[in-house]
């Protein structure tokens, strides 16, 4: 009964994604949950809480024998229809022996400890607050002690990422600070989904496999995809949380609704402007390279962006080159694996993605071009940063100003360049540079 208790404990699933027998009808710990709750039109996903009329389908169930719905907007975790059933455990919460012990020898500058503290006190308080930190700042530090506090009273802790990259970058870290805290990571096709913890790094997507388990959540990077765009997440992040429990939001870029809120005292906030090493923000420069893309039609690089990858090259300095789209991607790979074929490029669905990112991370790959799945989480000592075609509506002012937050991170190598390569500047470059220069001059103040 331990194994299905811990496996259980806290989460909503399909029969299918629970690998022994159940036994439902004698077990009063168990609850018994339809998929789909409603009528014919009028649906509501018990797991993910979608209740949107296009995001219903209908198909012929072999399991019920008749035309039968299903949740489209989460069927990529397995599907919900309404001949299934939700299982999740009511009863006892599971014993695990942590060892919260904190493993970690480094110090916290004046902002950080701040910042440090306010989480203490929110996860105290089981309140919100919202992290507004500049990228490179040192957020995964100021978690630690907060985190320690946490879990020497036995309180569950998810910090949910973005994306499988941030969880795979974060992990080894929070294993390395929390040693014996077994921790678990869960994303797509990971080894630790059956795993029970006190301690989990969670992409988005996987919230919805939880119910009123947590008692505290930290959102890192809340104004990226997918969570700025998909309001079933934010749903699911409610649902994962218990009803008293404490939401901590961490980001260099908030929305503009959340800073208004912060603005005006409604969200309870701390900044830190200033990156942990203490140096400045690298601050964007803008090259034109003309029609760019009738020169990759010609199968060439503009010159100038030639000219700076070979620098790198020569120099032998990592870097990334970010690109509007996966068709430029192969295009812009194809011409440079002709000067360097460890040269590789990446996207949201390239089945060697992990792989390449950690080549990258090893210094294998001297350069890594990458659509925006890279603008955040990836981190690499002595690294410079490039956009292709800056002026593309994808590079958001946000996402600009996270791609410049790839450089100059680590203490010994503060500095480095960040080049918008364009053939016109646009409001979000304009933005994206005037948003560094005000963090570079609010922590010098």
């Amino acid at each position: 009964m331990s194994s299905l208790q811990h496996h259980l404990f806290g989460r909503h699933l399909l029969a299918s994604e629970i690998p022994f027998p159940l036994e439902m009808p004698d077990n009063e710990n168990i609850q018994k949950e339809k998929g789909l709750t409603g009528t014919k039109g009028r649906f509501q996903c018990a797991r993910c809480l979608n209740n949107q009329r296009h995001l219903f389908a209908s198909f012929h169930c072999a399991k019920c024998g008749r035309l039968c719905t299903y949740c489209r907007s989460c069927i990529m975790m397995g599907r919900v229809s309404e001949c299934e059933t939700l299982y999740s455990w009511i009863g006892d919460p599971p014993v695990i022996e942590s060892d919260s012990g904190l493993d970690w020898t480094g110090t916290l500058s004046p902002l950080q400890s701040n910042a440090s503290n306010r989480i203490m006190e929110a996860m105290e308080n089981r309140s919100e607050l919202l992290v507004w930190a500049v990228c490179g700042a040192g957020k995964t530090e100021i978690l630690f002690q907060g985190i320690e506090e946490a879990l020497k009273q036995n309180k569950r802790i998810c910090l949910a990422t973005p994306r499988t990259d941030v969880v795979l970058e974060l992990y080894p870290r929070f294993k390395k600070a929390f040693p014996n805290a077994d921790a678990a990571a869960l994303y797509g096709g990971s080894d630790d989904r059956c795993k029970s913890s006190l301690l989990l790094l969670s992409t988005a997507h996987q919230l919805f496999r939880f119910k009123q388990t947590f008692d505290c959540i930290i959102i890192d990077e809340v104004d990226a995809f997918p969570f700025s765009m998909d309001e079933t997440l934010n749903a699911a992040v409610q649902k994962a949380r218990k009803p008293e429990s404490a939401l901590i939001y961490l980001t260099a870029t908030p929305s503009r609704d959340m800073q208004k809120r912060a603005h005006s005292k409604k969200l309870p906030s701390v900044r830190i402007p200033a990156r942990y090493h203490g140096h400045p923000l690298p601050v964007p420069r803008f090259q034109w390279i003309g029609r760019w893309k009738g020169t990759l039609q010609k199968n060439k690089l503009p010159k100038p962006l030639l000219k700076w990858i070979t620098n790198r090259l020569d120099n032998e300095k990592q870097a990334f080159l970010f690109v509007p789209s996966i068709q430029v991607l192969t295009q812009v790979t194809s011409i440079l694996q002709t000067l360097h074929p460890s040269i590789e490029g990446v996207h949201s669905e390239d089945p060697a993605r992990k792989e390449k990112v950690q080549r990258f991370r090893d210094g294998i790959s001297p350069i890594i071009v990458t659509t925006t799945i890279l603008e955040r989480g990836v981190t690499v000592p002595k690294a410079d940063a490039g956009v292709l075609g800056a002026e593309e509506e994808i590079f958001t002012d946000s996402a600009l100003v996270q791609i410049a937050g790839r450089v100059g991170r680590h203490k010994d190598f503060p500095d480095g360049d960040v080049v918008f390569f364009h053939h016109g500047k646009t409001n979000a470059m304009l933005e994206a540079r005037m948003h560094i220069l005000s963090m570079n001059r609010e922590a010098a103040r």
